[in-house]
This record gives structure tokens, sequence and C-alpha cells, in this order.
């Protein structure tokens, strides 16, 4: 029996739907539970393509933008993501042949795991559409404080999939959690900091913009800027500053024009840079630069983008006549801290592809962050829908840790993140914009910030577990 392909691409299609920047999250519970019931019927004899008819339907919308960087690479991640779910639905239907009841449970379960491995693999994990994005706005994203993105995930799934018991419980255990607060984080001063957005074109590379004129429009907007004694930092976001090429940020003429705006207003900047590391590489980093023009502290970004800022498997691929040159030199990635200091004031960094990563976030907070800097660029990307994602994981990095989060951008989007996920300023796409709030700075930890991810991988490792085992027991009685 063939699965009803357009019920399921349908399906898919309202999961991408609840995702940013469409954002209409209530339709995830819908799209997830059709799949459920065609999985539990008509897919049973195919689990494998009834995931994958739902996945496509899924991803090939919420990861359109990949198509303009590299459609090769677009059409291999749908697949890929696809094929995770559908390797889940096999798991489930095999508990399911043998021990029915006990189907909607593995469902849930394994379909948690497969958005958990995103977390990680392949190349370090590629954390992009998940199912926890889709619930940046819904009552279930304050879930982030105590469990990140898995609990989140596995909340939607178990009010989606299971049976009537299996939802009972779940909606229970939710509403418990999303009612107890779990902040335990802590008021402990303010800090204002002014965030530069340059402006420029979307859907432009490294190549395609000179360097000089990115610096020339973020130091045109900076200088709009009046001098307050209030003011904590200034922030400019990632690759701002290009000068590959061209010898070292400390020497070169950018460092003694960013100064000189220091001492104009006062504060240190916190800008990012790119430069050569003298070995045919390159490294990306956010510095802090004093009134002085000393450069205080630096932080090289440690979690690179796969096929952007370095290209995986290149012998091989060069083998194969892919197009390799498209990433012609690989960035090396940071081994400090991922914080910076800037007037006394600690701040976790998480440049740009890190912020999507609730474990690269934390050690930021573990190191003393009292509030997080996102510095990104997303000006390589056509349309805003990674963008408007990216937005979604600062939102919920601010729940998971309690701190307030600082994203800019070149060219959108920029915008500043309260602990409870709210957004304030955010900017709009290509305009040029300096944006500055006061925020409250907070000492402690979430029970997400101290537990992370590895109880919750668990559990669910233990609950599949548990399945199979009953499973296999089912089937034995069968047989007897």
């Amino acid at each position: 029996m063939r699965p009803p392909r357009l019920r399921l691409v349908a399906a898919g299609s309202l999961v991408a739907a609840s995702m940013p920047p469409w954002g209409w999250w209530p339709l995830a519970f819908v799209g997830c539970a059709i799949y459920a019931g065609v999985a539990a019927n008509e897919g049973r004899r195919a689990p494998f393509r009834t995931a994958m008819w739902w996945a496509a339907g899924w991803f090939v919308p919420s990861l359109a933008w990949m198509w303009f960087l590299t459609a090769p690479g677009y059409v291999l991640v749908v697949l890929m993501f696809a094929g995770l779910h559908g390797a889940a639905a096999t798991v489930a239907a095999a508990v399911g042949r043998v021990s029915n009841g006990h189907h909607r449970a593995a469902l849930v379960v394994c379909h948690t795991l497969a958005e958990t491995i995103r977390l990680s693999a392949p190349f370090g994990g590629v954390p992009l559409a998940t199912m926890a994005h889709s619930q940046s706005q819904s009552p279930l994203a304050v879930l982030a404080g105590t469990g990140g993105v898995i609990l989140i995930t596995l909340a939607v799934f178990a009010l989606s999939f299971g049976g009537h018991r299996l939802r009972t419980a779940a909606v229970l255990a939710a509403v418990v959690l999303v009612s107890v607060p779990f902040d335990t984080t802590r008021h402990t001063g303010s800090a204002t900091y002014a965030l530069v957005q340059g402006g420029g074109e979307q859907g432009t590379h490294v190549g395609d913009v000179p360097p000089r004129d990115v610096f020339l429009a973020h130091l045109e907007a900076t200088r709009t800027i009046r001098p307050d004694a209030s003011r904590t930092a200034v922030v400019w976001p990632e690759n701002a500053i290009n000068i590959t090429g061209r010898g070292s940020f400390a020497g070169s003429r950018e460092r003694t024009e960013i100064a000189t705006e220091a001492r104009r207003l006062g504060v240190p900047f916190i800008v990012g840079i790119t430069e050569d590391t003298g070995d045919g590489a390159f490294t990306n980093a956010q510095v802090v630069v004093q009134p002085d023009g000393t450069v205080s502290d630096r932080y090289d970004k440690k979690r690179r983008v796969p096929f952007g800022e370095y290209m995986p498997l290149r012998g091989l691929l060069d083998a194969l006549g892919a197009p390799v040159d498209l990433v012609p030199r690989d960035a090396v990635p940071g081994t400090t801290p991922a914080h910076v200091d800037a007037r006394g004031i600690r701040m976790g960094v998480a440049i740009s592809w890190e912020i999507f990563f609730g474990g690269r976030v934390n050690e930021g907070i573990e190191g003393g962050g009292l509030v997080i800097v996102n510095p990104t660029n997303g000006s390589s990307y056509t349309w805003t829908i990674l963008q408007s994602q990216q937005v979604a994981s600062s939102r919920t990095r601010a729940r998971e840790q309690g701190r307030w989060v600082l994203q800019v951008a070149p060219t959108g989007f920029s915008a500043f993140v309260s602990p409870g996920g709210e957004v304030f300023e955010r900017t709009g796409v290509s305009e040029q914009r300096v944006i500055e709030r006061t925020v409250d700075l907070r000492t402690g930890r979430t029970p997400y910030s101290r537990m992370g991810n590895a109880p919750w991988i668990w559990g669910l490792l233990a609950a599949l577990a548990v399945l199979l085992l009953r499973a296999r027991g089912a089937n034995r009685r069968g047989r007897s």
C-alpha cells in the first residue's frame, strides 16, 4: 500500500508554515497530527516513504534559502533530514508491528531523537528549520529554560502524535512545566549597548561588495551616535571589518578609525573582524577596541559553518568535480573562552552560526557572561527565511540562559531579545540603523544551563530501549 503522498506533503507544509518567517505555530500540531494518523494506518507498511514525503513538505520550503547558496547542497540536506525522519518512522513501525499499543509512543520518541541528532551531526550539527523553531512564539517556548530545544520538540510530538493517554499525560506535564517558574537567575545591574547595522543589499557574497564599503557603511552609521556617559559599549556585527590579504587588524587603518570613534564616544567598541592567519587560512573574531586604540579582548569563532567557512571532505569533493573553490580557504576554529569583557562587564559571545547551538552559548554563561552578544552576517542569504530562524534561535537561547541576547547584523536582522524571549527594536532588512537599549545584567544559572541536553538525550534513549524491550516481549508472547 502506498502512502497518500499529497496528504503527507500538505501535512509537512503545515509544519513549514509554523516556522519563521511565517510563524503560524499552531499549524505544527496540525501537520504532525495528520502525519501521525497516516503513519498509524496507511503508512505502516511503508514507514520510511511515509515519513520522507511528510518531511519533504516540511524541509523543502523551510530550507529554500539554501537553493541560492548551493543548489546541490540544498537537495542533499533536504534528503538527509528527511532520511533521518524516515529512519525514525521505520524504527517506530518495527515497535508497532509487534506491540500496536506502543506505536504512537515510539513515533514520539524516535522523531524527537531524529531532531536531536541534527543538533550534533553531520558536520558538528545542522540545526536548521527544527521543530523547536516553530514554537518560538508559542506557550511551549518557556520550556527552554528547563530542557532546551529537546524538551520543546518532545512536547510538540507528544501532543501531536500521542494516543489519548499519551496526549493527556503530555498536556498535564506541559501545564506543570509551563506554570512553574524555573528562572533561578538574578538581576545584578544594567548596561546600555548601541548596535550598529550598516545596511546593504541581501544575497551578496564575499567579493561582491568591496570590504572597505562595508566598513564605511558601519562607520557612517556610527557617526550618528552622540556621546552619552551612561553607554556601556558600541557593537558592530560579524565580518564588518575584513582585513584578509592586508595584514593584521592591529596594524590596519580600520583599527585607527575605530579607535577615533571610541575616543569620541568614550566607550569600547566590540567589532567583528576577519583576518589572515598567515598559513593560507583565516580567522573570524570579535575584538574589543578601547578608546586608546588597544585591543583588550578577543574571541575567535569556534563552530564554523560547513560549506560556508570551511569545506568538509574537500579532497573527495574536489576529486568528484564539486565546486570546492566556492570556499577557497578554511576558517581556523578558535580556542579561547566564549566571552569578552568590556567596561568590566563580561559578555558571552556566540558568533553567527553559533547561536543555533545551546551548548556553545552555554559556554559563555559558564564563564560568567551576564549578557549574550550574537554578532552575525546574513547578507549572503536571499530572502529572510534563515535570518528569521536565527531570531527564533536567539529567543530560545535567551530563555535557556535567562539572559538578554544582543543580535547585530550588517544587513538585518538586528534586535534586542529579553530573557523571556521578547524581541525589541528589530531592524528591517537592508536598512542602515543604530538601535540602543538598556538591558538587565543577570547572574545565576537556569536548570537547562546547569544540566544541558545530556539528561534529555539519555531519557529518550532509555525510553526507546524500554519500548524495544516491550516489543520484543510482546513478540515472544505472540509466538508462544
